[in-house]
């Protein structure tokens, strides 16, 4: 391995941001061959970098594209007896840390992985990586309020949402939705705050990352 910056070797290995990595490093939490590492220091694999007393082996970077099915959580834990996404991956590849969320009655595309700097570049707001979705609303959204979450914007307790809207057919129930935050449950709140309820909601794009014949519940590893 060619020499690298701390905080890089730490996200690659560690799963954190580079932002995290600093954190880290400023807190005392890492050591480089016994002495406490300083930010901006740069390791190579002859080095032995320690956090919390544990040292941090180079790993290979895996990244896995998954349709989650409607009724899983993203999180390690079951909610009840609700299933986890990580139930459909098989074991070496349930240290994977998911990339954004999607809530349980939610359908579509997750990235997982353990790379940190992708993680963060994929869901900072400040980078505007967009995704798509398909939803299906439970009545005809009105013009007046088509106009109102395309162009103006709909206010929500934690600021205004606003998305980009396409038909899907002659009706217009079901909705092409483009969004670049990443907010709680951000489209199905706003269609709630004007009074809609979203039946389904499907994720099939995130930045250059798309379903391509994916079945529900199956994975695959890409490249990034």
């Amino acid at each position: 391995m060619a020499q690298q910056r701390l905080n890089k070797y730490l996200a690659t290995n560690f799963g954190v941001s580079r932002r995290e990595a600093d954190i880290l490093i400023q807190q005392g939490k890492v050591k480089i061959n016994g002495t406490i590492a300083q930010i901006g220091q740069r390791v190579d694999d002859k080095d032995k970098v320690v956090l919390n007393g544990k040292q941090i082996a180079h790993q290979e970077l895996i990244y896995v594209a998954l349709n989650k099915p409607v009724g899983y959580v993203c999180s390690r834990k079951r909610q009840g007896n609700t299933p986890t996404i990580y139930e459909l991956l098989p074991s070496e590849l349930r240290h994977l840390k998911s990339v954004g969320r999607l809530d349980k009655d939610s359908s579509g595309l997750i990235l997982l992985t353990n790379d940190g700097d992708f993680a963060f570049q994929m869901t900072h707001p400040k980078f505007y990586k967009y995704k798509k979705y398909t939803v299906e609303l439970d009545r005809e959204l009105a013009p007046l309020h088509q106009q109102m979450i395309a162009d103006f914007g709909v206010k929500l307790p934690d600021g205004l949402s606003k998305m980009g809207l396409e038909r899907l057919n002659d009706g217009r129930k079901n909705w092409d939705v483009t969004l670049s935050e990443g907010r709680n449950r951000q489209i199905r709140r706003t269609f709630d705050a004007l009074g809609y309820k979203v039946i389904a909601l499907h994720r099939y794009k995130f930045d250059n990352y798309e379903l391509s014949g994916l079945e529900p519940g199956k994975w695959e590893r890409f490249k990034k």
